[in-house]
């Protein structure tokens, strides 16, 4: 634990082991401290993150009750990294999300993600693979909202989707160095690299680093374009989300434009968005306190916070 993780005390970051889907996963979790702990908080990372990107968010989950769960998705941290651009498609990350929630026994579920997690959620929310009591959606926009807000800038932004379909190349330029520019790039693209000290970068790049992992990694791209996945989920449509869902959104993202978040309620029932200026892709990380508050207002059924604020700064470790 570092100087600038958020934490609490009677809420200790534990790992476990979970069979599911087939595959190991490897699991940080918090025990519920409060409440029967029969709601599962299940928290999905992103590219090119790694479980410890909710270190911020599962002390404050548990708190409210929750057993929160951040698995290292399939490729990711010691869980199991099967080969193939086959084995990465949408509707097998999916599959994997259903079984974490049923090896976790809870009896309902509440589902949080980011980034590449975030993918997965929005289409395991539309394709209503398992029930969903609310959905928090942090900085990847509903895949339909983001079509039809599809311009230049965006296009500039993502250049890298189509630099990942080009084989060993990524792997092999972002494995430099044992994968250093990993985490280095994260704290770069940050609003707030003060949080991101040498420890935070050294367990991204370090989790990169492993035999494999970067091609795993760079698959989630491949399957979802050369392996076809997002076409596969748009010719099943879009269906309207009905669970309660909350998007909390960094304006400061290198990589989407607050415009592809435009029209999302024309898909979701029931939303709310807050963004949060000044802040960055990596918004749970980047504004942790402002991140829990809103997220913890909106499990809580109560008025989800409107802040408009510049993070707070911590000193480097």
């Amino acid at each position: 634990m570092t100087a600038n993780e958020t934490s609490h005390p009677a809420a200790p970051i534990e790992r476990r082991f979970v069979e599911a889907n087939g595959l190991r996963f490897e699991v940080d979790y918090c025990s519920s401290q409060q409440g029967d702990g029969k709601t599962l908080a299940l928290c999905l990372h992103g590219f090119p993150e790694h479980s410890y990107s909710w270190r911020h968010q599962l002390p404050m989950l548990a708190a409210e009750g929750y057993e929160a769960w951040a698995p290292n998705l399939r490729g990711y941290g010691n869980s199991s990294r099967p080969e193939g651009i086959d084995a990465y498609s949408l509707e097998v990350l999916m599959d994997d999300v259903g079984a974490l929630i049923d090896a976790s026994g809870c009896e309902q579920t509440v589902l949080i993600a980011h980034d590449w997690g975030a993918v997965i959620a929005w289409f395991f929310a539309m394709r209503k693979i398992r029930p969903l009591q609310k959905l928090i959606i942090c900085n990847v926009p509903h895949p339909a909202a983001a079509a039809e807000n599809l311009g230049w800038a965006q296009l500039k932004k993502s250049w890298y989707i189509l630099f990942f379909q080009i084989p060993w190349l990524p792997e092999k330029l972002l494995g430099a160095n044992k994968a250093r520019g990993v985490g280095d790039m994260i704290k770069k693209s940050s609003s707030n690299p003060e949080r991101f000290d040498d420890e935070v970068i050294d367990v991204y790049s370090s989790n990169a680093a492993q035999p494999g992992a970067l091609t795993a990694m760079c698959n989630y791209y491949r399957g979802l374009l050369r392996g076809g996945g997002m076409k596969r989920q748009k010719q099943l449509g879009y269906p309207l989300i009905d669970v309660p869902t909350l998007m909390v959104w960094g304006e400061e993202d290198v990589a989407l434009t607050k415009e592809s978040t435009y029209g999302t309620d024309k898909y979701v029932t029931e939303l709310t968005i807050r963004y949060l200026p000044r802040v960055s892709h990596w918004v749970q990380q980047d504004a942790p306190e402002q991140v829990n508050a809103m997220m913890a207002a909106f499990l809580a059924d109560s008025p989800v916070p409107q802040l408009q604020w510049q993070p707070t700064l911590v000193a480097p470790a």
